[in-house]
């Protein structure tokens, strides 16, 4: 059996101003502990435009209009070069709140979104032109009495939904005394369905698959829906199926903080190289919580609020088709339970595992996609420059596995590296940012090889300090669709043939 292909990919970028400081943990964690802070009164005054957002260099990155190397034409930091974006690129697109608003009730099965009568009517036109997939759903929404309900938003009993400053709607509780189903739970959860909706149609308006061929989805995002019986029980993947049409999957999710993207990735290839499905979308929506996540050091240092996007993707892994980049399931890496939590360890069992089945050197794969972390966020917050600490460390170990000489190490670190660009969200950088541009490195491009690292950290949730981290190689394909022995199928039917044959003529000469 041939080895699974990654077919297409789509990327989508939310704009969010007014959920930055209604929603992200670090503006409503201080209007708790510090609610007269110097910084809620400043941050306002720090969140940038759509216009901005969309003239923003990374994000250009996201969607498709400018390959990651062109960063390198620009010196840090980024946030303050000119440069004329566009909504739309070749992977996806760069949505505004106020569309992103309806979509969110769009997605809302349960009645805990309603939206004013004027936002509905200010908003039709755009969805109509913009996302003409959900135009019928969209004109199912009633408008709703948003000012006779804002006692909801002072009993948190609602989380209050604004555009510019002004309400325009709310998230309602679905419980009285879950707290899985608090209001605060279900705004974020509608935010991860609503945005990988959005991943979902870019993907589909890019892939010559047809929806309804589509098996299986799998989601990977870092929240987790369920009551209080199923805390984190799902399904994001099946939610999201249904509203983008999808009606032959079925689908779960996947979790495993930011690696799970390529968990995720792994899992899919394997179900197709099993044979259990012949097209498993992977999908992942973004998160509120990790708005403005950095936002106080951003302010603190004159910066815009960096952090004002959510990030979502969607990818999908099919059956070889002969052309499509090929995912190659037995070179896979991880990290075991006893490979320790050192920099070096963690990098070793993730880089080296999938090359030493090859017998391949660091230098055989022509770029490898990491922690594509925006250093133009996280250099201010003190988090360094992520993307280029993970280089450094592979081009270190490649000196140390003798697969170059020490003078080499920058050069490697130039020639197999790139330049982050992704959004902090989490998940959302672990590797799976270049994968449109990987299928085009190699289709129609000169690479041939390539790497993809996702890492975690599972200490975030209480229950083990250990990391995590998995990784894959994808390989150009070369058109011959072969089993895992190397065999192709013309080669199997000479076989079956010639027994055929020889089982024939045995017969005759009894």
């Amino acid at each position: 059996m041939s080895f699974p292909v990654i077919k297409n990919a789509g990327y989508v970028l939310v704009h969010t101003p007014d959920m930055i400081i209604q929603n992200g943990s670090t503006t409503s964690t201080e209007r708790v502990v510090n609610p007269d802070s110097d910084f809620l009164k400043e941050v306002g005054k720090h969140i940038r435009t759509y216009e901005e957002v969309v003239n923003y260099l990374p994000n250009q990155v996201y969607i498709g209009n400018l390959r990651p190397e062109e960063l390198n034409n620009y010196e840090l930091p980024w946030h303050d070069k000119e440069f004329k974006g566009q909504r739309k690129g070749k992977f996806g697109e760069i949505t505004p709140q106020d569309e992103f608003i309806a979509v969110m009730k769009i997605c809302d099965s349960f009645e805990l979104v309603e939206l004013t009568e004027e936002f509905i009517n200010e908003i039709k036109p755009k969805i109509e032109e913009n996302y003409p997939e959900l135009i019928d759903a969209f004109n199912k929404i009633k408008p709703y009495d948003v000012e006779a309900d804002k006692h909801l938003l002072d009993e948190e009993k609602a989380e209050g939904l604004y555009n510019d400053g002004k309400l325009v709607g709310i998230v309602k509780a679905a419980h009285d005394v879950d707290v899985n189903l608090n209001a605060h739970t279900m705004f974020e959860n509608l935010v991860v369905k609503a945005s990988g909706v959005l991943a979902t149609i870019a993907l589909l308006r890019n892939t010559s698959v047809n929806k309804d061929e589509i098996d299986y989805v799998v989601e990977c995002s870092e929240e987790a829906c369920g009551d209080i019986n199923q805390r984190g029980g799902g399904n994001f993947a099946k939610a999201i199926a249904e509203v983008a049409q999808l009606t032959n999957a079925s689908g779960s999710d996947t979790r495993g903080f930011c690696a799970a993207p390529i968990h995720s990735l792994i899992e899919a290839a394997a179900l197709v190289k099993a044979g259990v499905y012949k097209n498993v979308l992977v999908v992942a929506g973004g998160s509120t919580a990790k708005l403005g996540m950095n936002a106080k050091d951003h302010v603190k240092k004159g910066h815009p609020v960096l952090e004002d996007v959510l990030g979502t993707f969607a990818i999908l892994v099919s059956e070889n088709d002969g052309v499509s980049p090929i995912f190659r399931t037995d070179l896979t890496g991880k990290h075991n339970v006893g490979t320790g939590s050192s920099p070096q360890a963690v990098m070793t069992s993730l880089i080296t595992t999938g090359l030493d089945r090859a017998n391949l050197k660091i230098t055989d794969v022509d770029t490898y996609s990491v922690e594509m972390q925006n250093p133009d966020i996280t250099v201010p917050a003190g988090a360094g420059n992520v993307p280029e600490a993970n280089y450094k460390m592979i081009a270190a170990l490649a000196v140390k596995r003798g697969d170059i000489e020490r003078a080499q190490l920058k050069s490697l670190i130039e020639e197999k590296g790139l330049p982050g660009w992704a959004p902090t969200q989490g998940h959302i950088p672990s590797g799976v940012p270049y994968i449109g541009y990987m299928i085009d490195d190699l289709t129609s491009g000169d690479k041939n090889r390539v790497m993809f690292v996702g890492k975690g950290s599972l200490f975030l949730g209480r229950m083990t300090n250990l990391f995590d981290g998995v990784s894959f190689i994808c390989e150009r394909n070369t058109g011959e669709e072969s089993d895992d022995q190397g065999i192709s199928k013309e080669e199997i039917k000479k076989i079956i043939g010639e027994s055929l044959r020889e089982l024939a003529s045995n017969m005759l000469q009894e």
